[in-house]
Formats: structure tokens, C-alpha cells, sequence
């Protein structure tokens, strides 16, 4: 018995330490709580792409602390916030599944947040899909943002130097 409570113990230890920590990840912009008798918040990071530092996502999710079946929900938006270069874009994979451009655990039950970029050449925009990793009620949750490079000097170069 005492081992159970020992071990259970242990196991929100660290979770709790996980839950706080986490909090720290990424560039918080905002935290907006969901009413008086909740535990829960929503939360808004700010990311930069880390090869398009022209490009910023602001993502929201659902955060409970001390729980460990964080909610999937999330959003995302993301802009040009500066200048996108035809060199930044010369980096990125260009396949149809793209590449993971951030990622983040959301509990110790293997659920984690990720973002992939994808370029859909044909109509000249950079394509930010974030998802979860684990199924919820049926579901892959999961949120979709774009960001043109349509006349943009990035673009119009590389296409002419192919």
C-alpha cells in the first residue's frame, strides 16, 4: 500500500513539474482563463519559423493544470512578419509531406503538439498544418493556416532561377 502512494506520488510529482515547465516553452503572448471554477486557460504562443524567421505562428490551445488528459483543441495563425527570402526558401523541404517546424509535449500520456510546413507550389503559399499526435474522441485534432508568397520578390526569384 505504501508503495502504491509512494509511486503515485512520484508520478504527480512529475507530472506537475511537466505541467509548469512546459508553460515556459515557446514565446508566450497571451493566457486568458476559461472561468472562476476552472482550472483551465487558454493560452497563445507566438513561434518563429525557425528557416523562415519571416514568417511567425500564433498558436492556441487549451491548458489544464495538474491534469493529465490535456484537451487537443487548438488553432493556429500564421503571418508574414517580416521579409521572406528566396535563400530562406531554398532550405525547406519541398516533398508533400513537408517537414515538422515545431513541436511540443502536452502531457506525459505521449500527446504532443506538432506544426508542419508544407509548400503548395502551385498556388505560391506556404501551408501550416498543426495537429495531435494522439486521437481524442474519435479524432486527430487538428488546424490549418497559409501564407502567401504570391508576388513576393522571395518568390518571384526562385522561380525564375528554375
Amino acid at each position: 500500500m505504501k508503495t502504491s502512494i509512494a509511486k503515485l506520488a512520484g508520478m504527480l510529482t512529475v507530472t506537475m513539474g511537466l505541467a509548469f515547465g512546459l508553460s515556459a516553452c515557446g514565446d508566450d503572448v497571451g493566457k486568458v482563463s476559461l472561468g472562476l471554477f476552472t482550472t483551465k486557460d487558454v493560452v497563445i504562443d507566438a513561434r518563429k519559423d525557425p528557416l523562415i524567421p519571416g514568417v511567425t505562428c500564433h498558436i492556441s490551445r487549451v491548458e489544464a493544470d495538474l491534469s493529465l488528459a490535456d484537451p487537443s483543441d487548438m488553432s493556429i495563425a500564421c503571418r508574414q512578419t517580416g521579409p521572406i527570402t528566396a535563400e530562406d526558401l531554398a532550405k525547406i523541404d519541398t516533398s508533400k509531406n513537408g517537414e515538422v517546424v515545431f513541436k511540443e509535449s502536452l502531457s506525459v500520456l505521449f500527446k504532443s503538439l506538432k506544426v508542419r510546413r508544407i509548400l503548395d507550389r502551385e498556388n505560391q503559399t506556404l501551408l501550416y498544418l498543426s495537429y495531435s499526435t494522439k486521437e481524442t474522441n474519435g479524432s486527430h485534432k487538428h488546424a490549418l493556416s497559409s501564407v502567401p508568397l504570391y508576388g513576393t520578390q522571395a518568390w518571384n526569384k526562385i522561380t525564375l532561377e528554375r
